[in-house]
């Protein structure tokens, strides 16, 4: 009798944490921090500027505009190129600005949102509603005065690679960058949470899927010992891209700290990228 009651009790309490994951899946995949997003000047980046944007569900956005900084000397006159960067789960514009301000390529103009219910955004984070924000960062991107609307990169790391790969699939991008791409929600699921069926999972961000779409060329980064999205789903999503494409393994990072091991290297690979303007041509996933 006391092992039926304690088979029923677990079975109760599994219950319930398949209608909680069902609940609040999204308040685990997209935790929101909140934080200002800071005066570009007041950090001692020249040229910036905080924005505010409206989503096409109504969500007021705020962001940050970077003019282009002096360009390499080789650079011709004219519009500038747009770069578009969409950022991890955990990550807000006032957690990131310095790797904003240290990776910004010469000559190009950056633009960038805190998703909806993070940072200074309003609204509530929600798969929907990172994809609506990205639309109206695009947009407003290409309306710029000064930038060139044929030449919007597209950056995304770790979350932010579904919502770059989706964008490029749905406005017109000269190139795709990610950094620690996963596979999809599912695959990442079955990784960190095997003690749950998927059924229970609503979210998509299916990277492996939406990649095949993409029809510019893509620089894919990803750290050798990234324990949470592991390197071989960089390697995958890499190899099911179908027009040229580039992966760059960096030795010993982690899930978090690519932008310190990656160094000089990494920052002058994805302006190299940016400036190419036509991507790379070489295959190695």
């Amino acid at each position: 009798m006391l092992v039926l009651r304690l088979a029923v009790g677990l079975a109760l309490g599994y219950a319930a944490l398949l209608v909680l994951l069902w609940r609040y899946q999204e308040r685990l995949a997209f935790p929101a921090p909140r934080a200002a997003v800071p005066d570009p000047a007041a950090v001692g980046i020249p040229g910036g500027e905080r924005i505010a944007l409206t989503s096409g569900d109504g969500t007021r956005l705020a962001g940050w505009f970077l003019a282009p900084r002096a360009p390499v000397a080789a650079a011709p006159r004219g519009p500038a190129p747009g770069l578009l960067w969409f950022y991890g789960n955990g990550e807000t514009i006032a957690a990131i600005w310095p790797v904003l301000r240290e990776f910004q390529p010469p000559g190009v103009a950056l633009l960038v949102v805190d998703y909806p219910g993070y940072g200074g955004s309003g609204g509530r984070a929600r798969e929907a509603a990172l994809y609506a924000a990205a639309d109206a960062a695009y947009e407003a991107l290409a309306r710029r005065p000064g930038v060139d609307a044929r030449r919007i990169f597209v950056y995304g790391r770790s979350l932010g690679s579904a919502v770059a790969t989706r964008t490029a699939t749905r406005h017109e991008t000269a190139g795709l960058i990610l950094e620690s791409p996963f596979t999809s929600a599912r695959e990442m699921s079955r990784q960190h949470y095997r003690l749950f069926p998927r059924f229970v999972l609503r979210l998509g961000l299916d990277n492996l899927a939406t990649i095949a779409r993409v029809r510019c060329p893509v620089l894919v980064f990803h750290g050798t010992d990234d324990l949470l999205v592991p390197i071989e789903m960089g390697r995958r999503v890499a190899a099911a891209v179908p027009g040229p494409v580039e992966f760059v393994a960096i030795e010993g990072a982690g899930h978090n700290d690519t932008y310190d091991r990656g160094g000089p290297a990494y920052r002058d690979r994805l302006a190299a990228f940016v400036r190419a303007g036509a991507g790379v041509g070489l295959r190695s996933p």
